[in-house]
């Protein structure tokens, strides 16, 4: 139960969230990913405060990340018993590894999108002869 919470998001950080949203994610579930790459756990709370992301916006951002396997989530209740129980994350694949599986996903994209335009010229040759 590690909280190895980073104050703010660094230049550099910020600078990764635009790269991940130009290889094709949303802007919070990539700023969740950057909140957690160097973190062992981190809070929910704690993801918010750093991001600048609101309590709705992490919850849905983490939806997609557990799916693929990314992020794990715990939840542990609160000392006085009363209200919602605490989440924890945590990234259980390393970010290099999510850097390659976005990778694989640019290049079969650019592949079929290069299949697409080769197909287009040659319906293009054939419609003029």
């Amino acid at each position: 139960m590690t909280d190895d919470s980073p104050v703010n998001l660094t230049e550099k950080e910020y600078s990764i969230i635009d790269m991940l949203q130009s290889l094709g994610l949303p802007r919070t579930e990539a700023t969740a990913i950057v909140c957690l790459k160097d973190c062992n756990e981190l809070r929910s709370l704690h993801i918010e405060l750093l991001s600048g992301l609101r309590q709705p916006e992490v919850s849905v951002a983490m939806r997609p990340l557990k799916d693929r396997g990314w992020v794990d989530e715990r939840s542990e209740k609160k000392n006085k018993g009363k209200g919602r129980p605490v989440k924890y994350y945590q990234l259980t694949v390393p970010f290099k590894e999510i850097i390659g599986v976005l990778e694989e996903k640019y290049l079969e994209d650019s592949n079929e999108k290069m299949v697409a335009l080769k197909r287009l010229r040659e319906l293009e040759i054939l419609s003029q002869n």
